[in-house]
This record gives structure tokens, C-alpha cells and sequence, in this order.
């Protein structure tokens, strides 16, 4: 079983701070981000574009089930009360990162669909083609569905595709008809990773297991500034973080998603390290604080993101 912690990724909290999440332009060549209510949200981490890109949202019934499965239906409902949140429905967010390094650029997740991401990547200039690399950083259906174009079309012609090697392999031994059509076809274009493996300069491979057998989290590092892409670490904004032993239906292991969960989650918060949730609400970028025994999400505000 694997937990993170402060030693594992190596983060120095005195070198981070809010001033991290700023409102800096976007993009390495000064395009400013669209304003707010676009699917393209951005903001730099050093000397690193960072943009978060919205592929789509979607509704769901039955939050308990998803996320509280095995809690006392009074506590899940007096925690939703308690945070203004109903227990009959909720909204799914999907949202893949791009990050510019000035040498690479890099989008970790492919979103719902290729043709979901063209429109937020054209917000900061950039197209399909200017990819350098995508990091898969698990192999759910809506994270790999935009590896191809409704043609069936490989959607980045000219990147460089990596994953976890435990996330491939599993995947590839496992009944899953999206993996089959969308990443098996191109399987001999992937390089595989492991924990503590670079992507590229200031990129680094962070093993997060739980959730599914190899899923990984990545830890971006610029000009001693520091943030964490978490991926589906965590699902809700609230329900993930109050009591991250609260299991997760789409959690493969349940004891060791929980656990890994509690491990970054308290990294984050000790060492006020910010973090970019694929599922939270858009833009996805916030920070972790403590509350009681668990935790809270505290997301950027129209002060820190362009």
C-alpha cells in the first residue's frame, strides 16, 4: 500500500505560499486567460503556465451512495446540512490540466471527448497539435475518452503518451471496452512511469494508489513554488475531504484509496501545498486546511487565478 507524505514528495512548506495562485497572465507569451465563465482558467506556478480546461459537467442522483455508502444516513445528511449541500443530487465537474514548462507542454487527462478540450485550449492559444506530451494519470473512461477524435483519430498527432506502468498493465489484463478503443490502438506509442520517475523538468510522477491499482498524482515544481495535480484522489469538494475514510463507489480499493487519501490530504494541508482536483468545481484549483478530525477544500478565488 501506498501513502504519501511529506518525505515521499519532497515539499518544503516554507517555500509555498498563497502568492503561488496569483493573477498572473496564463500563457509563457503573455496571452491573458478568458474571463470568468470560460472553460479555461489559468495562472502561473513560477515559471510555469498552469491552466485548468473545463470538458464538461455532468449531474448525478444518489450522492450517498457515491460517497457515503457505509455512513449512518442521519451523519451524511447533518455533514451535507452543515456544508448547504442537498443529499438527493449532485454535479460532476471534468477537468484535464494543461501546464507549459517553456520546453514542454504537457495535458495531463483527455477529458470526455477530444472535441471538449479544443475549445477551452483555444481560449490560451493552443491547438491539438502544440501538444508535447499527455499523461494519462489513470485509465477511467473520462479521463482517456478524449485520446481520440470521434473518428476515431489519434487527437495529439505529435505528443508523447505516459502513464503509470501498474495502471497499464492492470489495465490492459481487465474488461474495459474505452481502454480497448481509445489507448490499446496506441499502445506502443506509451512510455510508462513509476513513482519519483520525471516527466519533464519540474514534472514528477507521485504514486497515489486506491482509487485504481495504479493511479498517480503529479507534483509540479517551479522557482521554488509547488502544487499538486491529485487527479481523482478526491471526488467531492466536500464529502472526499470531511472524513477522507468516507469511501468512494468508483474507489478500486476502497481501504487503500481512503488511506492514500488521508496521507495527501494531510500533506496538503501541513504544508499549505495547493492542489488541482480533477473532480472539484471548476476551475478545480484550491488549497487544504484541517477541520476536526478531517479536512476542508478551500478553493482559489477570483483574487488568485487570471
Amino acid at each position: 500500500m501506498t501513502i504519501l507524505n511529506r518525505r515521499d514528495l519532497m515539499i518544503g512548506g516554507a517555500a509555498m505560499s498563497s502568492a503561488v495562485l496569483t493573477n498572473s497572465p496564463a500563457m509563457a507569451d503573455g496571452h491573458t486567460p478568458s474571463p470568468s465563465g470560460a472553460r479555461a482558467r489559468g495562472f502561473k506556478l513560477g515559471e510555469f503556465a498552469v491552466t485548468t480546461l473545463l470538458s464538461g459537467t455532468s449531474p448525478a442522483d444518489d450522492p450517498k451512495k457515491i460517497f457515503g455508502a457505509a455512513v449512518p444516513a442521519d451523519e451524511f445528511a447533518a455533514v451535507s446540512a452543515e456544508n448547504f449541500l442537498t443529499t438527493d443530487a449532485l454535479q460532476f465537474y471534468y477537468t484535464p490540466t494543461l501546464v507549459q514548462t517553456g520546453s514542454a507542454t504537457i495535458l495531463f487527462d483527455t477529458g470526455l471527448s477530444a472535441e471538449s478540450l479544443a475549445g477551452p485550449l483555444g481560449e490560451v492559444g493552443v491547438s491539438a497539435a502544440d501538444i508535447t506530451h499527455v499523461i494519462i494519470t489513470h485509465m477511467h473512461p473520462d479521463h482517456i475518452s478524449g485520446m481520440t477524435d470521434k473518428d476515431g483519430a489519434m487527437a495529439y498527432p505529435n505528443a508523447t503518451f505516459l502513464t503509470g506502468q501498474v495502471e497499464f498493465d492492470v489495465s490492459s489484463n481487465v474488461e474495459n471496452p474505452v481502454f480497448d478503443a481509445k489507448v490499446r490502438p496506441f499502445g506502443d506509442r506509451f512510455g510508462f512511469l513509476k513513482g519519483g520517475d520525471p516527466v519533464a523538468s519540474g514534472v514528477t510522477a507521485v504514486e497515489a494508489f486506491g482509487h485504481t491499482p495504479g493511479h498517480m498524482n503529479y507534483r509540479l515544481e517551479s522557482a521554488g513554488q509547488q502544487l499538486l495535480l491529485v487527479a481523482d484522489l478526491v471526488g467531492h469538494y466536500v464529502w472526499s475531504f470531511v472524513n477522507p475514510e468516507w469511501t468512494m463507489l468508483y474507489d478500486a480499493d476502497k481501504a487503500q484509496a481512503s488511506a492514500t487519501r488521508r496521507g495527501v490530504l494531510d500533506m496538503l494541508a501541513t504544508d499549505k501545498i495547493p492542489m488541482i482536483g480533477y473532480h472539484m468545481p471548476f476551475p478545480g484549483a484550491g488549497f487544504v486546511e484541517t477541520r476536526g478530525s478531517g479536512f476542508r477544500f478551500v478553493p482559489v478565488s477570483y483574487q488568485m487565478m487570471g
